[in-house]
């Protein structure tokens, strides 16, 4: 890695390391918002630095659609085991069965939208002030408009044309009662920012980020997991390919690449010459043009 990288590195590190300081002074009840993917797992180990030697001082709340990649699950929970870290897990799958969502059918079917229900409950039930995510401004055009504290509403909503200025890196965590902040310690960081970093901190990730043999089919141009949980119609034929996953959500949301990247530095090297984003992956995505802004103003992280 050059002098520069390694100085760009640091200063995302730094600020990260900042900002997750500023959580714990202006909030009094923050949770870390955990998939099992890369970004969530860059942002323990940024947690560990922030507050070492000291554990953690926060749980992790995880999601969980039921429908995961289960290396990701798995991958969950040894990470748990092995830093001592409180997990709090709440299912989609219950708030389908209280008729509080309801189950989307056909073709393009997936849970990915119905996660904010739960996670709006998760934040009354805990009385959570302040949830920290992996969300990235290079990700995606509705990401690119948050704040690093970001506001939301006592309905969990968020608004992008009522944003506070963050002038200085001044971050200011004041809210009202039944307001609550999503913040974004990595927004300024690229995808490629966020593999040399694991390159970097040696950080162990879950096996489908690397090439594997799966069982796939093609829709769309774009290669889905076969699994019980994903929609297939008869004509779409079930073929063994070496792929790998660049960003990692549910299996129905969540497409992968053709890749022989069996190494962190070998996926570093491919992402450098990619020309097509990581969201360019994120099935759930192409619903239409606002897809992820319309989420997020329901409440989606």
């Amino acid at each position: 890695m050059s002098s520069s990288s390694v100085l760009k590195t640091n200063a995302l590190e730094s600020e990260a390391i900042y900002i997750f300081r500023e959580v714990i002074s202006q909030f009094d009840k923050p949770v870390l918002l955990f998939s099992g993917g890369k970004d969530s797992i860059t942002l323990v180990r940024l947690a560990q630095k922030a507050f070492f030697p000291a554990k953690i001082p926060f749980p992790l709340l995880h999601v969980d659609t039921g429908h995961n990649f289960p290396e990701t699950i798995a991958f969950r929970d040894k990470l748990v085991e092995e830093l001592g870290l409180e997990l709090i897990v709440r299912n989609v799958q219950d708030a389908i069965d209280e008729g509080k969502v309801v189950e989307e059918t056909g073709k393009y079917s997936s849970r990915n939208s119905l996660q904010t229900i739960t996670l709006l409950d998760a934040i009354e039930e805990f009385k959570f002030d302040a949830c920290i995510g992996g969300a990235r401004r290079d990700e995606e055009k509705a990401r690119a408009k948050e704040r690093i504290f970001s506001v939301r509403d006592d309905f969990g909503q968020w608004d992008e044309k009522n944003q506070r200025p963050e002038l200085f890196d001044i971050l200011n965590g004041k809210i009202e009662n039944g307001q609550n902040v999503r913040v974004f310690p990595i927004s300024n960081w690229t995808e490629l920012d966020v593999w040399s970093y694991i390159e970097k901190e040696h950080i162990e990730i879950p096996s489908i980020y690397f090439s594997h043999k799966r069982k796939v089919f093609l829709r769309d141009g774009l290669i889905w997991s076969h699994s019980p949980f994903v929609y297939q119609e008869e004509d779409e034929q079930i073929e063994e390919r070496i792929v790998r996953f660049r960003t990692v959500g549910d299996m129905t949301c969540t497409a992968a690449v053709d890749s022989y990247a069996a190494t962190i530095k070998e996926v570093v090297g491919e992402i450098r010459e990619s020309t097509i984003s990581e969201r360019g992956a994120r099935i759930d995505d192409k619903r239409s043009e606002a897809a992820m802004e319309k989420r997020k103003q329901q409440g989606y992280f």
